[in-house]
This record gives structure tokens, C-alpha cells and sequence, in this order.
């Protein structure tokens, strides 16, 4: 998660990975909003089976993920390639940014690859 700071949003967030079969959820420590009682309620118990890691730096951390085989897929409305329409097997990790401004520029030059989420109704982002 790339500078998510509302907490309801981090619970959602926790839920969402663990009913998708995620193996943690990383954020940044700084920016971001961390494992409050408001998140850990949201996330209806998520936050208890799935790790959830801040670290210092996002960009090395995901050089670090790369290097040892893991696909980064970015996630901004801006892209023209559907989350439907690529190849979502292996290792790999959903980069998801912040309420509003997505992800960061930086952020997104590391991702291998950067998909738009189809919204259905009204709604124009998760």
C-alpha cells in the first residue's frame, strides 16, 4: 500500500488481501496510516492472521522483491491495461496507492507492470 492513510481504508485494505489469498500487506512506516483499534475492527480479523509490515523505503523494497522473482502490478486509472487483461499468476504484488492521489510517480516507475481496476456503478475507484 502506497501512503494509504485512513484508517478504515488500511481495515479494508486487511480484509480484501486476506480474502484474496495475500500473504501480508506491506506499507510505508512514514505518510501512512498504521494497525490502529479503528483498522484492526474494520478489517473484521484479518489484521490477526495477516502479517502487516511497514518498512522505511517502499522503492527498495520492492527492488528487493523483484530481485528474488516477484512481479510488481501497479494499480492506476491512468493505465490502459485492464486487471482482466494480464496474466495474474506467480509471484507477485498488488500495488495499490493512496485515497485520491494513487500511487506515487517513483512507485509506479518500479512497478514490471500497472493495470486499472474495470469499476462497476458509480463508484470511480476502490
Amino acid at each position: 500500500l502506497d501512503g494509504v492513510q485512513d484508517p478504515h481504508n488500511l481495515g479494508a485494505c486487511l480484509r480484501t488481501a486476506e480474502a484474496s489469498g495475500a500473504h501480508a500487506v506491506i506499507a510505508p512506516k512514514d505518510r501512512a496510516s498504521g494497525l490502529t483499534a479503528t483498522a484492526i475492527k474494520i478489517s473484521s480479523g484479518s489484521a490477526e492472521r495477516l502479517p502487516f509490515v511497514q518498512v522505511t523505503n517502499i522503492a527498495r523494497l520492492m527492488h528487493e522483491l523483484q530481485q528474488r522473482g516477484v512481479w510488481l502490478v501497479g494499480t492506476s486509472g491512468e493505465s490502459e491495461t485492464s486487471l482482466y487483461q494480464t496474466k495474474l499468476t506467480g509471484p507477485m504484488a498488488i500495488v495499490l496507492g493512496a485515497e485520491g492521489k494513487g500511487i506515487r510517480r517513483l512507485t509506479r516507475e518500479n512497478c514490471d507492470e500497472v493495470v486499472f481496476i474495470p469499476m462497476q456503478g458509480e463508484a470511480e475507484s476502490l
